[in-house]
């Protein structure tokens, strides 16, 4: 995937492969780093989310509309990362939200360090937030072994990617809190199975709250804001 988090596969010929390992000290100095973060998402008094997955599931709609519902209640600031460009955060931006785009020129995941760099730059525009989100590289592999001192994490999967990444790829579903199935309205045109997408997550990790939504249409909205607010009391 990249040389920053030595996750690539090498391929010496079409018949040898070299697997990288991940070393011990680069969680170690990443999750010293995450602590950091947390003071200072607590000096900025907000709840902060660490949304992870695929590109295209649907991420920064969620957040639009997100805002849109939460316009005038509740100070919001975002984290943007991508690889190159900052249209997801002009996105944002245009909705009169706080955002810092991180682009990582090649990486495939944030880590604390850059989350760290980009705090003290969306606090820069704004000293408190009751919630800020960090959608984090589009990718299900990578950015699920990174934390990043974030107070829930959440996986989004949307109907076309199809019902069976769960168990593709168990590292993102294993360590969020939050999964979101996302773009249910386009269950009559895919064949994607609700049962095995909450199914084999459930059975991966017992403890997912699973959320249905179709962010454009409103569909689970209410339900989304709902979780906000309640991880939101609980941390006051």
């Amino acid at each position: 995937m990249c040389d920053s988090c030595h996750c690539t596969e090498t391929t010496k010929s079409d018949s040898e492969k070299k697997i990288i390992e991940v070393h011990e000290s680069l969680f170690a100095a990443n999750n010293e780093k995450a602590l950091a973060n947390k003071k200072l998402f607590a000096a900025a008094g907000a709840v902060v989310i660490n949304m992870i997955s695929s590109p295209g599931a649907g991420k920064t709609t969620l957040l639009e509309q997100t805002i849109d519902h939460l316009a005038g209640t509740l100070s919001i600031g975002v984290i943007e990362g991508d690889i190159e460009t900052e249209r997801d955060a002009d996105r944002i931006r245009a909705k009169g939200v706080p955002a810092v785009q991180i682009t990582t020129g090649g990486a495939c995941h944030l880590d604390a360090g850059l989350i760290h760099t980009g705090m003290h730059k969306l606090m820069a525009q704004g000293n408190k937030f009751d919630i800020i989100f960090i959608e984090n590289v589009g990718n299900l592999v990578c950015p699920a072994s990174f934390y990043l001192g974030e107070d829930l994490r959440m996986v989004l999967l949307s109907v076309p990617e199809g019902s069976d990444k769960p168990a593709k790829y168990p590292g993102a579903f294993k360590t969020s809190d939050l999964y979101a199935i996302t773009k249910t309205d386009l269950l009559p045109y895919f064949d994607f199975s609700m049962e095995e997408a909450r199914k084999e997550a459930l059975q991966l990790n017992p403890e997912l709250q699973i959320l249905e939504l179709a962010a454009p249409k409103g569909t689970g909205l209410s339900a989304w804001i709902d979780t906000l607010q309640n991880l939101i009391n609980g941390k006051n």
